[in-house]
């Protein structure tokens, strides 16, 4: 009894789905709004201008409304002048856009699909892409309409939970202050003014900066490709004050501003540098297990994390329990790695993906979905952001629940490539190594708030009050 009851009302459903296919006159007039001359086919597929292809999924039960509009869109925050790839409108419809991922082409693959499509079904007589593959968690919406489904489709979201995007706001914290780039491409840093685009001049180096950061927006620390030396820079004096010398090529630095100390890779000997930023001195050398790279510093300036570019080996370094070193496993393709709340996160650039690992079992806690080409990771008390590279998209996982709650599309041209947080504010930079452009995000609202062309791109930057120097 209880299947015939379920047959019949997949068979109202059907039969709702396949009377009057077309989309009804209030969606129509709803999307040629924004996009005039669509067409809305016969089958229901609905077809913008540029071609972008649209499957309405209906519901089992029209909503009541008093204007149409859009209940959720994923990502979160578009409104459908940026095609999202899937809108849900608050009469109960749901519209699936057609995307290609590696030459398939599918719909977003949601894990936990919400209730308009659990319980809605595609057109029954809707001409579908020839190719098209749904995602297995999305096989309810199918009915008896002859398509190929498959678990993994490419592109796939672990959860809903979105919060629109806000309004931009005014950004006074970046007034009077001034940005250091080091472009990657030349011997300059360049100086540019927070309010400007253009460097007002340049400080010449002997050689192509690696990295460099400020310190109590009095010094820089500045590192060099194929350089034995470090150059300590004072920003008053605007010259190199100090040459610190190394037994092998110095690379990346990382600052304990609280305990003043700074922590400097040479991969090529297998080492980290304890450099004490009161005297400007090194202070020991650790020796450790492979070619350090991807050199942080977490948990209070307690732990340093890296990993070994050979092996592609996670190593831990405990400083406060007689620098115990610790391999926390192998992973393919690390972009980077971040530690929160006894958590280890590593993104693979080229799997999309993200394994969650505990600190103390070393098991792996949960693998998800990322944004495309992770390419950076920053922690922000429990919000961990992630960069990706293929579409300048900020996305913001919520580290108590593991799960995406933001996501931010940066209005740059790729190739997005580093996140530097402003000291003393809740703002955070995104620059880009390829094109000169930046964004700043408010970390407590979760805006963007600032975008803004450059003339240089960044391979790093470091951002402080402007500083009077000495004439």
């Amino acid at each position: 009894m209880k299947k015939l009851i379920t047959a019949f009302i997949f068979c109202l459903l059907s039969a709702a789905a396949s009377y009057g296919a077309q989309a009804p006159a209030e969606i129509q007039d709803f999307i040629n709004k924004v996009f005039p001359q669509t067409d809305f086919r016969f089958d229901g597929a609905i077809i913008l201008p540029d071609n972008t292809m649209y499957l309405p999924v209906v519901p089992s039960k029209i909503r009541d409304y008093e204007t149409l509009e859009i209940k959720s869109a994923y990502p979160a925050g578009q409104t459908l002048k940026q095609k999202p790839d899937m809108i849900i409108l608050n009469n109960g419809y749901t519209l699936l856009k057609v995307i290609n991922i590696n030459g398939k082409k599918t719909v977003l693959n949601v894990a936990n699909p919400p209730d308009e499509l659990q319980s809605g079904l595609l057109p029954q007589d809707i001409l579908l892409p020839k190719g098209l593959v749904i995602p297995t968690s999305l096989n309810g919406i199918i009915g008896d309409l002859d398509v190929a489904v498959a678990d993994d489709v490419g592109l796939r979201i672990d959860n809903l939970k979105f919060t629109p995007n806000k309004k931009t706001v005014p950004v006074p914290e970046l007034e009077n202050k001034s940005f250091y780039i080091a472009p990657g491409v030349n011997r300059n840093i360049q100086v540019v003014s927070a309010q400007s685009k253009i460097a007002s001049y340049a400080l010449e180096q002997n050689a192509v900066i690696n990295d460099i950061k400020g310190y109590e927006g009095k010094f820089l620390l500045v590192t060099y490709f194929d350089s034995h030396v470090m150059n300590i820079i004072s920003l008053m004096d605007e010259k190199v004050i100090k040459d610190v010398f190394f037994d092998d090529i110095p690379e990346q630095i990382i600052i304990d501003k609280d305990n003043k100390i700074a922590y400097i890779s040479a991969g090529s000997n297998s080492s980290i540098y304890v450099f004490d930023l009161t005297t400007m001195t090194k202070k020991r050398q650790l020796k450790i297990n492979g070619k350090c790279d991807k050199l942080i510093l977490a948990d209070n300036g307690t732990k340093i994390f890296y990993v070994d570019r050979n092996k592609n080996d996670i190593w831990s370094i405990e400083l406060d329990n007689e620098y115990k070193l610790t391999n926390l496993g192998t992973f393919p393709n690390i972009s980077d790695i971040a530690y929160v709340n006894g958590k280890v996160y590593v993104t693979s650039r080229t799997k999309n993906r993200m394994a969650i690992v505990d600190y103390n079992s070393k098991e792996l806690v949960k693998e998800i979905y990322t944004c495309e080409k992770p390419v950076r990771l920053y922690v922000n008390n429990d919000d961990l952001y992630v960069l990706g590279a293929a579409d300048n998209i900020l996305e913001v996982l919520n580290t108590q629940e593991d799960i995406i709650t933001d996501k931010l599309y940066l209005d740059t041209e790729s190739f997005a490539s580093n996140i530097t947080p402003i000291e003393n504010t809740s703002l955070i930079m995104v620059t880009n190594a390829k094109a000169g452009m930046y964004s700043v995000i408010d970390t407590q609202t979760k805006d963007i708030v600032k975008t803004s062309p450059l003339e240089v791109p960044v391979r790093a930057i470091v951002v402080t009050d402007k500083v009077k120097t000495i004439k």
